[in-house]
Parts: C-alpha cells; sequence; structure tokens
C-alpha cells in the first residue's frame, strides 16, 4: 500500500512539472531576454485627477470632472493631470468653444499625465475639448 501511496506521489509530481512546462514554457534565454522581461509600471504623482466616468455629462453637477475642480499653486510650480478614466480627454485653456491657446495637452490617453510648468500670476480655466461641460480651474499666487 505504501508503494503504491509513492508511485502514484512520483507519477503526480511528474505529470505537474510536465504541465507546468507546457503552460510556462520556461526557456533560460528566454527569462532573460529584453522582451520577455516584466515592465514596472511607472507610478505617477499627480496634482489633478480626470476620474473615472466623467466622459458622460452629470460630472459638472457635482464639480467633479476634475479633481480638485479648482487647484491653487505657487508662481514657477507645474501641474501634472492625469488621465484616469478609459476615454480620452484633453486639459485646454479657456472655455468651450474658444480656446485660448496658452496650453493644450493634446488628447490624453487613458492614464496617461500632462505637466504644465506656471510661471505667471492668474487663473487659468480649462476645459476638455471632447467632453465641453468638463471644466476647472488653476489659480497660481
Amino acid at each position: 500500500m505504501i508503494k503504491k501511496i509513492i508511485t502514484l506521489t512520483i507519477i503526480l509530481g511528474i505529470s505537474i512539472s510536465v504541465i507546468g512546462l507546457f503552460l510556462f514554457d520556461y526557456d533560460s534565454e528566454e527569462i532573460n531576454s529584453e522582451e520577455t522581461k516584466t515592465t514596472v509600471k511607472e507610478i505617477i504623482k499627480a496634482d489633478v485627477i480626470i476620474p473615472i466616468k466623467v466622459s458622460r455629462p452629470g460630472c459638472d453637477i457635482e464639480d467633479i470632472c476634475y479633481i480638485p475642480p479648482n487647484i491653487v499653486v505657487e508662481k514657477g510650480k507645474s501641474v501634472t493631470w492625469l488621465n484616469e478614466d478609459s476615454s480620452f480627454h484633453s486639459v485646454t485653456s479657456g472655455f468651450y468653444p474658444e480656446p485660448s491657446g496658452l496650453f493644450d495637452s493634446g488628447h490624453l490617453d487613458p492614464y496617461q499625465s500632462y505637466t504644465l510648468p506656471f510661471d505667471e500670476y492668474g487663473v487659468y480655466d480649462y476645459f476638455c475639448t471632447l467632453h465641453p461641460w468638463m471644466k476647472a480651474q488653476v489659480i497660481v499666487e
């Protein structure tokens, strides 16, 4: 009886090893190649978040299209926006439908960021060209 248990255990162990080789297809040259190295997503520290589901009207009612909707920064500091939505968005100076031309991120892909330095005092209104209900401000003191 003990011989049968040992034999079954060995067969089971070999079977699992063989299945693992087929599933993972390990090759020491592949493991060390540049193509198969795991890349770690860069963690971006953002000052303003474009949250999920703001591509639908309604975020403007609670003023949560950009979080925070109004950010105060010191002159010379930069602001970083991060698009956490699954839709494209923009950070464009001015008001819809007339951008002021001071800055424009272009279309930000999901999880793409945009950083802009503010070297002049003032209030900078901005909006999303794709979703005109999305608007906010940068206040430079």
